[in-house]
């Protein structure tokens, strides 16, 4: 166990533990979350993966640990929303220069929708699309080429453009304790002790 590491997987360079090669500060990543991509370099998900995340928004994108993120997935952040408060849609601010316009009003041209925030053991479909301002609850599951444009609660899987529920994952009363357990906050080797109990579902042994 080595949530240092770049590669978790011996010769396997697709995946990478996603903290490690995250540089912008504005992108916090839990220990353990991995992100497999066997099309582009892994490494470079901050630029291909992370889109419209301009610093003057001072927007977040804020994932939690041991979640799993596949290839192409998304997060559309805020400089993706032309403004709906206009009578047009058409970004003047960004061509300020063009236009004769104020710098300082460059935020004008897109609605600020916030923080992108995903929970921890989280698991997002290949090419999902996670919107600005949204958040993901522990445990959800984000079905492969989905568009999440309304919150997630925890536990729960989504699927579709928009994204809807489709059912939880346990019953209200497993998801309540794993919620109060937080196995994902427990030190390495407790957690190593315990894999095949998560794995197999005993509740009780956590």
């Amino acid at each position: 166990m080595n949530p240092e590491k770049i590669y978790p997987r011996t010769n396997d360079y697709e995946t990478v533990y996603l903290k490690n090669v995250v540089k912008d500060p504005s992108i916090i990543v839990g220990d353990f979350t991995m992100y497999n991509d066997f099309v582009k370099d892994p490494r470079l998900f901050e630029r291909n993966n992370v889109l419209y995340h301009y610093p003057i928004n001072q927007d977040k994108l804020v994932i939690g640990k041991f979640c799993s993120i596949a290839c192409g997935a998304k997060f559309l952040f805020t400089s993706a929303n032309h403004t709906q408060t206009s009578l047009s849609t058409y970004p003047f601010p960004i061509f300020f220069e063009e236009w004769e316009l104020n710098v300082r009003n460059i935020t004008n041209a897109w609605d600020n929708k916030g923080n992108i925030v995903i929970g921890n053991d989280v698991w997002i479909g290949y090419e999902a699309v996670i919107l600005s301002g949204i958040t993901i609850g522990d445990g959800a599951i984000i079905g492969t080429r989905a568009v999440v444009t309304k919150d997630v609660p925890p536990y729960t899987i989504v699927g579709g453009v928009p994204a809807k529920p489709i059912r939880k994952r346990f019953s209200d009363d497993i998801i309540s304790a794993l919620l109060k357990i937080k196995w994902w906050e427990w030190p390495e080797e407790r957690i190593k002790r315990h894999i095949s109990d998560i794995q197999s579902g005993r509740i009780d042994c956590l």
